[in-house]
């Protein structure tokens, strides 16, 4: 088993004024040669939007975006539709921007702050049809046992969002005390797992609130909580 780990104090951080932007991979001001990527993990985004504000109109193509409201209310508007849609805690946004898309994501509250998490994965079809979706997840199905957000668009499962690409996206909530064992799909696979809250252990590395580590070259492996903790899986090909 081969890890990688990314404390919460080493992403790349940029302040706008009304936007608080924590990077996990390179974007935008923020550029570190060892975090490019996590196999087709491109983007890892953890942002606080001020009331009102947000990003305008703009594209994007080929890549797989998938948005997850942790607190306040997301708006999204895009070229596929004349609607805003709201998007809140306990929703999960997808959109395969394929040939090109057109989209702005603003806070749809006036006096409360947005945070969000935003992914990019690569996708492994170019030029698709662009599409959009969300869904709701009950917090009770994650209560010490795996919740899946998104799979692939060409597997038959069942309740999750899809993307292109051979990805699943998950979430789990652990008590103090719990130990889980988490099963990747296959050796091919890595899993970067981001802790949301809380504090784990995973191979003898002790990880707090959003710290993260990329797990790969393994068919599975422990995690234990030293208290109550909320975690996200992303596990992605490691080679696209």
């Amino acid at each position: 088993m081969k890890t990688v780990v990314h404390k919460a104090d080493n992403r790349g951080f940029a302040n706008h004024g009304w936007l608080q932007a924590n990077h996990s991979f390179s974007f935008a001001g923020f550029y570190n040669p060892e975090k490019i990527h996590f196999g087709a993990l491109r983007v890892l985004n953890d942002d606080v939007i001020a009331p009102k504000m947000g990003f305008g109109t703009h594209p994007h193509d080929n890549m797989e975006i998938i948005t997850i409201p942790l607190k306040g209310v997301l708006k999204h508007k895009d070229n596929m539709a004349d609607d805003w849609k709201p998007v809140k805690p306990g929703e999960v946004q997808v959109m395969s921007a394929g040939t090109g898309v057109h989209h702005s994501e603003i806070n749809g509250s006036v006096d409360e702050h947005l945070s969000l998490f935003q992914i990019w994965i690569m996708p492994n079809k170019q030029h698709v049809k662009p599409r959009y979706d969300q869904k709701r997840f009950d917090a009770n199905e994650r209560k010490n046992k795996l919740q899946t957000l998104v799979t692939s668009i060409d597997e038959d499962y069942e309740g999750s969002l899809k993307i292109h690409q051979d990805a699943i996206i998950s979430r789990i909530d652990l008590d103090n005390g719990e130990a889980f064992n988490y099963k990747l799909k296959s050796t091919d696979h890595g899993v970067y797992v981001m802790t949301i809250h809380g504090e784990v252990v995973i191979n003898e590395t002790t990880l707090g609130t959003r710290d993260a580590i990329g797990v790969y070259e393994t068919d599975s492996f422990e995690i234990k909580t030293q208290n109550d903790t909320s975690l996200l899986f992303i596990e992605v090909p490691m080679e696209f």
